[in-house]
């Protein structure tokens, strides 16, 4: 069978569609964002597939798994094995890393097992354990006839067992003994031996002359000193003293200081076994404590100004502390915190030690008392407070004050000692984690190994090669084996495991993608896409959900869904080649493909004030070389580079918790990456972050509560007559609180059945049959609809009903303006996409008043939107910029970028080759840079306008 064919899809807003699928071919599915793709292609054809697949297995296979309700579709036919790759796939797990996700790190252990070099960490010497038949071959190597004596070095732990140890040599038999590196007579020995002071005891068990006959005699000696020395052995000249002394060791031993390794084995170096992990941090990498720079926030305030957080005037006990504390020390307690001496600063943060000083308390009556005791310190204070509370409240307050930092102990390696000290050809393993991938395949490739090593490692570094090429292929070269998966953006992730799946070699399966080129910059699309390409090669059938342009026209087969969203949706509008698709006049993808309908460059871009720019200097996080950022105010400003070019860490790491701290005048909890200053904060009175971040973490947040929708609602339904007779307040229509939600499942709508060893189970709840309110609260009707009718409105639904009502329909037509029309009122959070929950934070910022001082910080907002849905978000973001708001824009899609007033452009490369501002300023001037990847881009489609 060569397709697969659908029949009578009807799966959501779908319309009972059917098409034909072909195999083994690359086929793109687009379609405005709510028009059905996602219910076709995940909702659809990969839940069947996976249900299939599962009642495929025994009996007993099938209880470890949770029943899969089949979709609503007459027939699929020709189905194979799905694996789907989706963008939501993102772990939180602080252990989770590129190089665990991958499994490059299992092999990069193995391969320091088998093939590293133990050193000594403090002498830095080569530690190699021998056995005894490899030190007997490497003395008979030695000249024939050189006299030479074996040494036992002694162990002791004290001076005074010195006496006892050669009492023991003595009974034992042995005669002679060096101390100190001079050679003495058993007998002689105690008077060269002085009081109170360590002495270096090695005894001679063996002297013999070097020839071919004695190494029988020189293996039981080898075997007698290394019991008696606890695996050490020395052979030394005995006529010239100048002569280099050989060194051996049965374990991984350090002949000058006596460390000592037990053998490799790959869990030495994992850092979630208790073998390899610091025992500080305990494999994390990191410290939380609390830091000083968050407790006093604005040095330049004095204390009574309350330059200490929570100890100001506001909070009389802990300011009379710092009074009593001023009046002891005799510091003016309104002098700016920054001017007061160091000792003075050390004493408020960390604590007087043990010199008692007299505080002065007073009681609500009035009365107060001198009591004596040391000043424990503010932060002391502070983990004191934190570590006994039993308030979530109080818990919450005091963690903004903590702050991460690298281990002390292991400096973020997250290794033990020991396994930091293993090498290959000089470099250990922390070091290979933190390279980019592409300096590792350097490595790699440039790695001089020989004989039995060479052999052993063949294999192992094959497979890492392999593996790192498939992250090559995907444009991840520039992410490092150590990056956190929690850092990772929604298409890294996606495409690190579009490489594992690539690793893995399957053939006959099914991939669903859902937009993997997120995140990319255009110089890696075709890369990105030649991936694809090699999957469906292999014999795969690769169904993927996009809006890119490049990847639109690479397909095999394209099925564009539409016409529009929503209701308005969930049919097949075209579906065939690249030139069928521009050919359908129904088609609005293909009125964009072929360039009859287009988005327009502005023919008068809004130029910048010289007088108005904020100013970012010396940003040097990450990769960043201590650059300067320059924003002009209300303008609308796009940061573009290829992918780890430093667009992220230089706004969202930097200047983002920079501005909100410093307009809010309060600790936040991210502390901004390296800068040097800041200046041109007085324009804003405000900054706005709209990012792909989840709206809720429940299934309780939805759009209608966090957009601020609901409470209107709940109060016209608490104004019905029916509701003013019974009582009932607006709290009655709240499913969070008792009253009117239902109690069985109180207000989920779904039940969770916990299963032992097994993933929970949620199944609707029979008491209100998943609408979430009591029998009561349901009767109460607005317009003819109860309580969870509304709630299951689509926006554009719930505008009509709503049209009456000024508060909810200006809100919900902001919504609809942010192409959000599709969705549901009450819909979960949790099944929102990146994009849709980063839509409908615009939307809520846009229903509020603008002061026109507001600074605005987007990252990729046209993730999941289709061209016209980009049209629709960039008449949104100059409707604020022409309020005299500034708009910044992380972007890739050239269609943002060629319509921004100013662009800012970071390179040229990623990882340690980028963090440079390459050229900034219209996108004319831009794309004249000969430098910039994105001008090349831009060139050729500002050519066409």
């Amino acid at each position: 069978m060569d397709k697969i064919e659908v029949r009578g899809a009807r799966t959501h807003n779908l319309k009972n569609i059917s098409l034909s699928i072909p195999r083994n071919k690359l086929v793109m599915v687009t379609g405005l964002s709510g028009s059905g793709k996602s219910s076709l292609v995940f909702d659809t054809l990969y839940a069947e597939g996976q249900r299939r697949y599962i009642e495929s297995l025994s009996v007993y296979a099938r209880q470890f798994f949770c029943s899969m309700d089949k979709p609503d579709v007459d027939h699929i036919q020709g189905l194979s094995p799905a694996i789907a790759i989706e963008q939501k796939f993102n772990s939180h797990n602080p252990r989770s890393t590129v190089g665990t996700i991958t499994e490059i790190y299992d092999h990069l252990r193995l391969l320091f097992s088998r093939i590293g070099e133990v050193r000594c960490p403090e002498h830095n010497i080569v530690l190699v354990a021998q056995t005894v038949s490899q030190m007997v071959d490497q003395v008979l190597t030695q000249k024939a006839g050189r006299r030479l004596m074996l040494l036992a070095p002694i162990a002791t732990a004290r001076n005074a067992e010195h006496i006892n140890i050669l009492e023991y040599l003595a009974i034992q038999g042995y005669i002679r003994i060096r101390i100190d590196g001079k050679l003495y007579d058993l007998s002689d020995a105690p008077a060269a031996l002085k009081h109170r002071k360590k002495h270096i005891l090695e005894v001679v068990v063996d002297r013999f002359y070097v020839r071919k006959n004695i190494s029988i005699r020189l293996a039981e000696s080898f075997e007698t000193t290394l019991q008696l020395s606890r695996g050490i052995a020395i052979v030394a000249d005995m006529d010239d003293v100048n002569q280099k002394e050989l060194f051996f060791s049965s374990t991984f031993s350090c002949p000058l200081c006596g460390y000592s390794m037990c053998a490799l084995e790959p869990r030495m170096f994992s850092f979630n076994n208790p073998l390899g992990a610091c025992s500080v941090c305990e494999g994390l990498g990191v410290q939380q404590y609390f830091d000083p720079k968050r407790v006093v926030l604005n040095p330049q305030l004095s204390l009574a100004d309350g330059a200490v957080q929570g100890w100001g005037p506001q909070n009389l006990y802990y300011f009379q502390i710092l009074l009593s504390l001023s009046e002891y020390l005799n510091f003016d307690i309104e002098t700016p915190y920054s001017s007061l001496n160091e000792k003075i600063r050390t004493i408020i943060l960390y604590g007087s030690g043990k010199d008692n000083i007299p505080f002065k308390y007073i009681n609500d009556r009035g009365d107060s008392c001198i009591q004596y005791h040391p000043f424990e310190g503010v932060l002391n204070n502070i983990e004191r407070r934190y570590k006994k509370t039993e308030s979530h409240i109080v818990r919450e307050e005091l963690a903004k004050f903590i702050n991460s930092r690298h281990c002390t102990s292991c400096s973020g390696t997250r290794l033990r000692l020991e396994a930091r000290h293993v090498f290959i050809e000089n470099i250990n393993l922390p070091t290979i984690l933190e390279m980019s991938v592409a300096n590792v395949i350097n490595f790699f490739y440039n790695l001089p190994l020989s004989g039995q090593r060479a052999i052993i490692a063949e294999s192992i570094i094959k497979e890492i090669n392999y593996r790192l090429r498939f992250l090559v292929n995907v444009g991840l070269e520039y992410l490092s084996m150590s990056r956190r998966a929690e850092t990772l953006s929604g298409g890294e992730a996606q495409r690190i495991r579009l490489a594992s799946q690539i690793g893995s070699g399957l053939v006959g399966v099914m991939y669903i993608l859902d937009e993997p080129s997120i995140g990319l910059h255009q110089r890696d699309n075709n890369r990105l896409l030649n991936t694809l390409i090699y999957l469906r090669d292999l014999g795969n059938t690769v169904i993927v959900v996009e809006h890119d342009e490049d990847a639109i026209r690479a397909a095999d087969h394209i099925i564009d869904i539409g016409p529009a969203a929503g209701r308005h949706g969930g049919y097949v509008v075209a579906e065939g080649n690249i030139e069928v698709i521009k050919n359908q006049a129904k088609s609005l993808t293909g009125q964009y493909l072929s360039g009859k309908r287009k988005i327009i460059v502005p023919k008068n871009r809004v130029q910048p004030n010289v007088s108005k720019m904020l100013i970012l200097t010396g940003a040097s996080g990450n990769n960043l070389k201590n650059i300067t950022l320059v924003i002009p105010v209300g303008l609308f400003t796009c940061i573009t580079g290829v992918s780890g070019s430093g667009k992220s860490t230089l706004i969202n790491d930097t200047l983002l918790p920079v501005v909100k701290s410093k307009l809010s005048g309060m600790t936040i909890a991210q502390s901004p990456k390296p800068y040097r200053k800041i200046t041109g904060l007085e324009h804003f009175d405000k900054v706005i972050d709209i990012d792909q971040s989840a709206i809720g973490r429940t299934s309780r947040s939805n759009p209608a509560t966090y957009t601020g929708i609901f409470m209107p609602i709940r109060e016209l339904f608490a104004n019905v007559s029916e509701s003013r007779l019974r009582g009932y307040k607006a709290s009655r229509f709240s499913f969070n609180i008792r009253g009117g939600r239902c109690e069985a499942c109180r207000g989920d709508g779904v039940i969770k059945v916990e299963m032992h060893f097994l993933p929970n189970i949620y199944v609707s709840c029979d008491e209100c049959g998943g609408k979430r309110y009591n029998r009561e609260t349901l009767q109460i009707q607005y317009k003819g609809k109860n309580i969870y009718e509304v709630l299951e409105m689509t926006i554009e639904d719930a505008f009509y009903f709503f049209d009456a009502i000024p508060i909810l329909s200006r809100k919900l037509k902001t919504m609809i303006n942010v192409g959000l029309s599709y969705i549901c009122l009450g819909q979960s959070a949790t099944t929102l996409s990146g994009g849709e929950a980063q839509r409908v934070k615009l939307a809520r910022e846009l229903s509020k008043c603008s002061t026109g001082k507001t600074l605005y910080i987007f990252d990729e907002p046209t993730t999941g939107l289709h061209f016209a849905d980009i049209q629709k978000l960039l008449e949104v973001l100059c409707q604020l910029r022409t309020k005299g708001n500034t708009i910044i824009v992380i972007e890739h899609h050239l269609d943002v970028i060629k319509t921004a007033d100013w662009i800012i452009d970071l390179g040229p490369e990623g990882g340690q080759k980028g963090g440079e501002i390459l050229v900034q300023g219209t996108p004319e001037i831009v794309a004249k840079c000969k430098k910039s990847h994105t001008a090349r881009f831009l060139k050729s489609i500002l050519k066409n306008f």
